[in-house]
């Protein structure tokens, strides 16, 4: 069995590893109060990382190493997280008098009837959800499987830098687990409200959608902020690193807002509008009652508000941190601009309070 679930540890590093850069965060927390302790990020050489599997184990490991440099923290023990799209999850029911070692004895067994991969290929984990409703004897019990490559790798590159994978999550695991620090911040009914939380990447964008603030619905698609990136290029005739750095610093031509950076927001609309149609046509839901917009592409000037009046729903940008208090290493400014795009390494480093 591997650590898909269960930490054994009190601290822990969230380091989210996506394909264009390395995001470590380390909190602490009092009561039920959080404080930023560290934060760092290093780009990604282009190939080290493709679609969510790690290429290039050596050029991840020497980011993940700088990352943790810049963030100056003394945290050996990390979490991670697989991409949903690399897990598969499934709710069964077992013995509620089973003990865990039993219930792990149990799936052992009958893993086989839930994962259609070959067993000595997979890793697997469980959680004990909770007691069914109308039958008490029974537990209801997610399962998470996932290709031991794919956790070995990231495994392998932690390992490279000097640091050991003490928790493997689920990146739509760790976005539900920021969903108490922004349920604040939107307008909700009181019964079930149902929250879609948009990660929009480089590469990836990631659908998960929330009821009771557990995830109920997960979907990724090819989008990202890397379509921005390589219009700017094509446009401008700019080298992949300076339309990356014309995106992020500015500088570009006059007409770059209205030709090029106008229609990449309808087209982040649109691929939102498409996931959340595909929600709705496979489950009972009709409607989300706000959207969680998270990931770098998140904070494009003006995109909050345009989807809001387009999709006539709610929407924010994700700001993790904005009750948290700041250690004086880190840099306030930095964070808050960061912010969005460290939704899942901040996820992942709430692990430490499990």
């Amino acid at each position: 069995m591997l650590g898909l679930f269960k930490n054994k540890s009190n601290s822990v590093l969230g380091i989210d590893i996506s394909s264009t850069s390395v995001k470590v965060l380390e909190l602490s927390r009092s009561g039920d109060k959080y404080r930023v302790e560290a934060f760092g990020e290093h780009a990604l050489k282009p190939g080290a990382v493709v679609e969510n599997n790690i290429q290039e184990t050596e050029a991840v490991g020497e980011a993940i190493e700088k990352a943790v440099a810049h963030s100056r923290s003394g945290v050996k023990n990390a979490a991670i997280a697989v991409s949903g799209s690399a897990v598969i999850t499934k709710t069964v029911e077992m013995d509620a008098s089973l003990s865990d070692d039993e219930m792990e004895s149990q799936i052992a067994v009958e893993a086989d009837q839930y994962i259609p991969f070959a067993l000595d290929e997979v890793a697997i984990d469980f959680e004990v959800l909770g007691l069914k409703e109308n039958n008490p004897e029974r537990a209801e019990v997610l399962l998470a499987a996932c290709r031991r490559d794919n956790v070995e790798m990231r495994e392998t590159a932690l390992e490279a830098a000097g640091l050991k994978a003490k928790v493997v999550d689920v990146e739509a695991f760790a976005m539900e687990r920021i969903f108490e620090l922004l349920e604040d911040s939107l307008e909700l009914p009181e019964d079930d409200p149902v929250v879609a939380i948009i990660d929009i990447g480089a590469s990836n964008t990631s659908l998960n959608v929330l009821s009771k603030g557990q995830s109920i619905y997960t979907r990724e698609q090819l989008f990202g902020g890397r379509q921005l990136t390589d219009e700017i290029q094509r446009r401008y005739g700019l080298e992949p690193e300076e339309a990356e750095k014309a995106k992020c610093k500015g500088g570009l031509p006059g007409d770059y807002e209205s030709e090029v950076l106008e229609p990449f927001k309808d087209a982040i609309i649109q691929q939102v509008s498409r996931s959340l149609q595909f929600f709705y046509s496979a489950t009972r839901f009709n409607d989300v009652d706000a959207i969680i917009l998270s990931g770098g592409s998140s904070s494009l000037n003006g995109l909050a508000a345009l989807m809001q009046d387009k999709l006539g729903t709610q929407t924010i940008v994700a700001n993790p941190f904005a009750k948290m208090a700041v250690a004086g290493k880190v840099d306030a400014s930095q964070l808050a601009s960061t912010a969005p795009a460290l939704t899942i390494a901040c996820g992942l480093a709430m692990r430490s309070f499990d």
